[in-house]
């Protein structure tokens, strides 16, 4: 791409464009609305909060100012129960009490069960001492 000397130079000496004051005043809006947020809200969200503080913004000026600003929401993940605490099973009662001597063979056997993701699905394996 050519350009003659002087568009040049007069390109250089022309102002930069100046941040109208409304813009700057979204632009601080949006910032600490997603530090409240912890970086949680993206723009859609970021609309919906604006518009209950009554300013009225599009979804797309919005999202070009949550770029300049480099502003990335993270979504939150999910509490995932791990454990049951008021489980109905039946829990089984110690008869061996970790007393594993015998004295007849086949006497006591214990065994335990692991279930293994594959790729054909899940697969079981049970194991019997």
């Amino acid at each position: 791409m050519l350009m003659s000397r002087s568009a040049y130079y007069a390109w250089r000496k022309r102002p930069a464009k100046a941040i109208l004051a409304a813009s700057l005043n979204l632009y601080r809006r949006i910032k600490t609305l997603f530090k409240k947020s912890r970086g949680s809200l993206g723009n859609r969200e970021m609309i919906k909060a604006q518009r209950k503080e009554g300013v009225v913004v599009g979804r797309y000026k919005v999202r070009s100012i949550i770029k300049s600003l480099g502003l990335k929401a993270v979504q939150r993940q999910a509490y995932k129960v791990t454990t049951k605490r008021k489980h109905s099973d039946k829990v089984a009662d110690n008869l061996l009490n970790q007393n594993f001597n015998t004295v007849v063979p086949n006497q006591m056997r214990a065994g335990d069960v692991t279930y293994l993701k594959t790729e054909e699905g899940w697969r079981t394996c049970i194991h019997v001492v």
